[in-house]
């Protein structure tokens, strides 16, 4: 009876799991829905001369492997570590009173440094990335802040808009970001680790169009182009430059 009762105890702790973050506490809301890619083509209009970035102000915090943000030698934040991740720099965004930051275990987290409260924390993968637990989920690219925007991608197969206030998911994309992306106006262009250039509509997360590139450290955008692999594109229509 003993054994009976420690299987269903376990089953019953699993099941109630389902519905909460396997890692962080709280609870969770599936971030998109368990779809393939689609491309609606088309062109991308009003495109800026500049594209926004990674974050070159001053922020002194760092953040280590083990999912752990710093103020010098105190704890700001204390993550879980994971065993599957893959080598990489992490680097915290300041915004205002506040830190940004990515971690391995797929979550995009914000905490106030000065009382260490968690604002709020954004699950970045696709669910089905969890099932095996023995997923890479890792966010490795620099997140961007536009306005009330927050663009975080990852390994998980999810790049997210998210809203700076309440942390809560405006749209996620199944894409698998492992580079720097630019923002640019009304798009992202945004490099899969399969190596495919996508342009996706910040307004829904739409995929706009697609270019095979093949696996680039970085991209660049200027003047409604992006250069990829020293390969120049036309932002608005995908098409390359010869």
């Amino acid at each position: 009876m003993r054994k009976i009762a420690a299987a269903l105890s376990i089953l019953t702790l699993a099941a109630g799991c389902a519905k909460h973050d396997p890692i962080l506490p709280g609870q969770r809301t599936a971030i998109f829905e368990e779809s393939a890619q689609t491309v609606t083509g088309g062109v991308i209009e009003n495109l800026p001369a500049t594209a926004v970035g990674a974050s070159d102000a001053p922020c002194p915090y760092t953040q280590d492997t083990s999912n752990v943000i710093w103020d010098g030698d105190k704890k700001i934040f204390s993550g879980f570590p994971t065993s599957n991740s893959v080598k990489s720099t992490q680097k915290p965004v300041c915004v205002g009173k506040y830190v940004i930051a990515g971690l391995t275990t797929g979550e995009v987290v914000k905490v106030n440094p000065k009382n260490r409260q968690i604002a709020w924390i954004a699950d970045v993968f696709r669910p089905s990335n969890m099932t095996g637990g023995a997923s890479v989920l890792d966010i490795i690219a620099p997140i961007i802040v536009d306005g009330d925007a927050v663009y975080a991608g990852g390994m998980g197969d999810a790049f997210c808009r998210i809203n700076l206030g309440n942390g809560k998911s405006k749209w996620c994309t199944p894409i698998s970001v492992s580079v720097p992306f630019v923002v640019a106006g009304p798009a992202a262009f945004v490099m899969g680790a399969d190596g495919i250039l996508h342009a996706v509509r910040i307004s829904d997360g739409a995929i706009v169009w697609q270019r095979e590139i093949g696996k680039c450290d970085a991209i660049s955008y200027a003047d409604g182009h992006i250069t990829a692999c020293k390969i120049k594109i036309n932002a608005s229509t995908g098409q390359v430059i010869d």
